[in-house]
């Protein structure tokens, strides 16, 4: 019988290829840029360049999303909202 790992990691957001959504998303868009540029102007230095540059946006793109990560500032909204008045004690934290 086939077993399964659990997937705790659901809510840090969806990864493609390393990369966000977005961040995928316009990766896509430059490659089909890209190929549309090779397809009419077809020329060995122009495939050469556009392959650097694919790449160059790939690892650019990749240090972009790991550098976000180091500066994520904490939560803009505290943990519980509550109405009840702050007495300072603290009875959970034994």
């Amino acid at each position: 019988m086939k077993q399964f790992e659990i997937y705790r990691n659901i809510r840090k957001g969806a990864v493609i290829f390393g990369l966000p959504v977005s961040s995928f998303a316009i990766m896509m868009i430059c490659i089909i840029a890209s190929l549309l540029v090779v397809i009419f102007s077809f020329n060995f230095w122009i495939i050469i360049g556009v392959l650097i540059f694919n790449c160059a946006l790939y690892l650019v793109l990749i240090r972009i999303n790991n550098m976000l990560q180091l500066f994520q500032l904490r939560a803009m909204f505290p943990d519980i909202i509550s109405n009840k008045r702050n007495s300072g004690f603290d009875y959970d934290k034994n």
